[in-house]
């Protein structure tokens, strides 16, 4: 769906979810100014027995000048756009209308819908309206209120920016200008006396588990960034590594997930608790969770939530291996060699984008790789989109360089990020194509277990490999260790059973 879409009709409204949210609001608002650029003159509401009445929304809204109403009927509408909420659902009133629109980051519930945008891996809906404007080269920041909302509705809704899923997420921080002196006021207005009681009660009611040092926290049903702050002061606590924060609103169950091991992600905890019942993501330190409670009592009911996270969250830490090339090295014995294909790559010099000492955050689909820019250092693209450095010895080994650029589409450009400016630049423009001569060869086998690869080029993150992937290293260094994904290892690679000379 394209929000050029909604422009063939005529009466329009856009509805929030009960009990709106600042991500809600902000996504609304976006459609909202969209709209009135090009004529049209859309409403905004909600519904519910409830009011919104928490102070930093008032404020979102009276600063901003959201033009939102609390509404009880509706009369049949042309267009309902349902933003960061699903028609039909449970957290947003049914309203008759003649044609309906949704636009959200949660999980898609098979609503009956002439058109939609779902993003299940942006952190906020806030973020899905920042793309499609951006896609309709929509001025977003010659509109400062309407930048400073999607700012704030990501910044809510991401727990303050901690629980970010995409890296969409990342540039609609970076890209807006927005009113710094309202944000600080709205940054500071967000708690109230009760909420602080929630957060109370919840640190006296935790379950612990000694071996592996991870706790369960309950919740009263509170505002996300409650659960941040609750599961923060956990993580705070010397004997516990990893935590959950959960609490059960709306019929659904949110999580707040935290932890200080490298080897264990948050996001990858979160996503672990939720698998096949709703989603989660964040970064490798906190992240979020939202488990669909119809999925969870259909299958999970005789268990309970608790039990349930807690098996869970112990099963995990026993779910995968890890590698340090530092220190480990494949046995080879039982691998099977492997010679790669000729195919097209794309490659970047690192100092043609910035002068040597530079720290670079590459920024990919699969998250941030910091690297050191040098004459000795080129970033790879794949044909499958794949990111990742190499030496320049390496790479005049493996491949034929050309002049020419290379392009492929991709889901997400990946960027290089200047760590001291800030300032972002997309590899692809930078990229030049060349072609493996098929004279690099591997070792390879199929893993059979999640396994974790601390690299050499990025020691303090690690590669995932799942099930099926491939785990390889090179044939002459069985320390240069990495994973291939199991999607595109038999396009790259051919089996051989002995070196030809």
């Amino acid at each position: 769906m394209k929000l050029k879409n909604l422009l063939e009709y005529q009466d329009i409204v856009i509805q929030c979810h009960d009990n709106p949210d600042a991500d809600t609001v902000a996504s609304a608002f976006g459609v909202y100014r969209y709209l009135r650029a090009h004529n049209k003159k859309p409403r905004i509401v909600y519904s519910g027995s409830l009011q919104i009445t928490k102070s930093n929304l008032i404020l979102m809204i009276k600063e901003l000048e959201i033009p939102i109403e609390h509404v009880k009927e509706l009369n049949n509408p042309e267009m309902l756009v349902t933003v960061d909420c699903q028609y039909g659902e449970g957290n947003v009133t049914l309203f008759p209308a003649r044609n309906i629109a949704i636009i959200d980051h949660h999980e898609y519930c098979g609503a009956s819908s002439v058109m939609k945008e779902i993003r299940t891996f942006y952190a906020s809906c806030a973020t899905v309206v920042y793309v499609m404007l951006t896609n309709e080269n929509f001025p977003i920041n010659s509109d400062i209120k309407l930048a400073t909302a999607l700012y704030y509705g990501l910044y809510m809704d991401s727990n303050c920016f901690r629980e970010m899923k995409h890296p969409l997420d990342m540039d609609l921080i970076e890209d807006l200008k927005v009113d710094e002196d309202l944000m600080e006021r709205l940054k500071n207005t967000n708690f109230t006396l009760d909420e602080l009681e929630i957060a109370g009660t919840a640190l006296l009611r935790y379950i612990y588990d000694k071996t592996k040092r991870f706790a369960i926290v309950r919740s009263n049903p509170c505002d996300p960034n409650i659960m941040g702050l609750i599961s923060d002061l956990v993580l705070q606590v010397d004997c516990i590594d990893c935590c959950v924060v959960y609490c059960e609103m709306d019929g659904n169950i949110k999580l707040s997930v935290r932890s200080c091991l490298r080897v264990a992600k948050a996001n990858e905890i979160a996503n672990y608790l939720t698998e096949g019942i709703g989603n989660g993501g964040g970064n490798h330190k906190k992240a979020g969770g939202f488990i669909k409670g119809k999925k969870f009592y259909q299958q999970y009911q005789s268990v309970g939530i608790e039990n349930y996270l807690m098996n869970r969250f112990s099963d995990y830490f026993s779910s995968y291996d890890v590698i340090d090339t530092n220190k480990d090295e494949l046995d080879v014995q039982y691998m099977q060699m492997y010679i790669k294909n000729s195919l097209p790559f794309g490659y970047v010099k690192t100092t043609n984008m910035e002068v040597e000492g530079t720290e670079l955050i590459i920024r990919t689909l699969e998250g941030d790789v910091t690297v050191c820019a040098s004459d000795d250092l080129y970033i790879m693209i794949g044909v499958g989109g794949e990111v990742y450095p190499v030496s320049e010895e390496i790479l005049y080994q493996g491949y034929i360089l050309e002049e020419e650029p290379f392009y492929i589409e991709m889901e997400y450009t990946p960027k290089a990020k200047n760590r001291y400016t800030g300032k972002s630049k997309d590899l692809l423009k930078y990229a030049k194509r060349c072609i493996s001569t098929g004279q690099s060869i591997i070792y390879a086998k199929q893993l059979k277990k999640t396994t974790k690869v601390f690299s050499k080029w990025n020691y303090e993150n690690y590669m995932l490999g799942k099930p099926n992937d491939y785990i390889a290293c090179r044939y002459d260094d069985h320390q240069d260790i990495y994973i291939i994904n199991q999607s595109v290892f038999h396009t790259r690679y051919r089996k051989i059973d002995t070196i030809l000379v």
